[in-house]
């Protein structure tokens, strides 16, 4: 099947009508019950419909799945069917599955496990890493004795290039730790090059990576990029807060690491997972996969998840590329005088639909209150932020506004934007 790789390819109208509705507040402000255009879903996309009422109605049962009455059992069934959509999701068919409150905590498990297990003088990260990621490099490698690597961020595209890595990695590095894409710049990693040219260097390394910002966004798959460890966050894919989901391949899943004593050495999960996370969970995958039916036929679950997330991408891209250029009724961003899309990026099908912009005479957060009174809900990043301060001193950036919309918007949504900042822009010269 051939699509428009560079520029995208929009859902035809309908579509977009029928994905908006399946959605929770994707025009309206649920407080205000004001039109607004929700921008930040870098910090948590909206709710899939069905998968929040499929949550709450599971989340009232007081059964427990591990029991043995029928209710239980049912609750079980739907726990498994969990764990084969995130096997969907990934495309995985080894190693074990990890859950926890958030893929922060996921992520620290992972990164623990490693650098108290195994040998190596050194670990590698890099500069762009959410500190979910980082400080879990940096907290292990002080416990360990580690010596901690970090690859430098390309001020020019907003990502980290593969030979920044490469080169800090050798035959005592125990653990390389990246992300598939970034929350600040948009920019995507070429995490498939990272994986084989590590494993060139040292076959035996342990690679994890964060898809946290990605998931929702593109594909992911084990099978084709082998990493060790990988997590995400059901609540920037549609689903409810309260849940993080990795995956740790089977020799990873063998390390030592928290385990009830009972249960088999491979088994990460504390406790007792709650079944109405993963039912909620099988409805985001179900979503993609409608998505992926109305272009495509198949038997294969897989396939269909595929399908749809090659079209979330090429529509978010196609929006992306109207946000950049305009059309033929607004200016895009990269043509209103007085506004700056940082971290341009010439070739779309490196960046995820994240931009970081900034105007000649507004500050960024007056300008995302300015945003904020005119119906468009977008994030500052600043210096003064932990969250933001590394990454952004990194690409030789003050600040920056985050304007991160989803594959809910259509071109319409796009066009009023780019209105809202050229209103903006002549108010800041005024």
């Amino acid at each position: 099947m051939s699509y428009n790789e560079q520029q995208g390819e929009f859902f035809s109208d309908s579509l977009v009508k029928e994905i908006k509705n399946k959605f929770y507040h994707v025009d309206i402000d649920p407080i205000t019950n004001k039109k607004r255009l929700f921008y930040d879903n870098s910090g948590g996309s909206f709710r899939l419909k069905a998968a929040s009422e499929t949550f709450r109605k599971l989340d009232e049962l007081p059964d427990c799945p591990e029991h043995g009455n029928e209710t239980a059992k049912w609750l079980m069934d739907i726990q498994k069917e969990g764990y084969q959509s995130i096997e969907t999701m990934l495309n995985i068919d080894s190693g074990s599955i990890v859950t926890s409150l958030t893929a922060s905590m996921v992520m620290f498990d992972m990164v623990r496990a490693v650098m108290e297990n195994v040998p190596g003088s050194n670990v590698v990260t890099t500069m762009l890493e959410h500190p979910s990621a980082y400080d879990a490099m940096v907290s292990y490698a002080e416990k360990t004795g580690k010596e901690l690597r970090i690859a430098k961020t390309n001020p020019l595209t907003g990502g980290v290039d593969v030979g920044e890595i490469t080169k800090l990695i050798d035959e005592e590095t125990c653990l390389l730790c990246f992300m598939y894409a970034s929350n600040v710049s948009g920019a995507l990693l070429d995490e498939e090059k990272i994986v084989e040219q590590a494993r060139k260097i040292k076959p035996d390394l342990y690679i994890v990576a964060d898809a946290v910002q990605h998931a929702p966004h593109g594909i992911i798959d084990v099978t084709k990029v082998p990493v060790d460890g990988i997590n995400f966050a059901p609540y920037k894919f549609f689903g409810p807060r309260g849940f993080g989901v990795g995956y740790v391949s089977e020799r990873l899943s063998k390390i030592p690491h928290n385990k009830l004593i009972a249960k088999p050495s491979q088994y990460w999960q504390l406790g007792s997972p709650a079944p109405a996370h993963f039912a909620a969970l099988t409805e985001v995958i179900n979503y993609v996969c409608w998505i992926g039916e109305q272009y495509c036929s198949s038997d294969n679950r897989r396939s269909l998840f595929v399908e749809g997330m090659n079209r979330i991408k090429l529509h978010e891209r196609a929006l992306m590329n109207a946000m950049l250029e305009g059309t033929g009724k607004v200016k895009g961003l990269r043509h209103i005088e007085g506004v700056h899309a940082y971290l341009d990026c010439d070739d779309l099908t490196k960046k995820d639909f994240i931009m970081a912009i900034g105007f000649d005479n507004l500050e960024y957060k007056k300008a995302v209150e300015m945003y904020e009174e005119a119906g468009v809900i977008t994030f500052e990043r600043l210096l003064s932020s932990p969250y933001s301060s590394r990454m952004l001193e990194s690409f030789g950036l003050k600040g920056a506004i985050r304007v991160s919309p989803i594959h809910c918007h259509s071109l319409q949504d796009i066009e009023e934007f780019l209105k809202i900042t050229a209103t903006l822009c002549n108010q800041s010269h005024s």
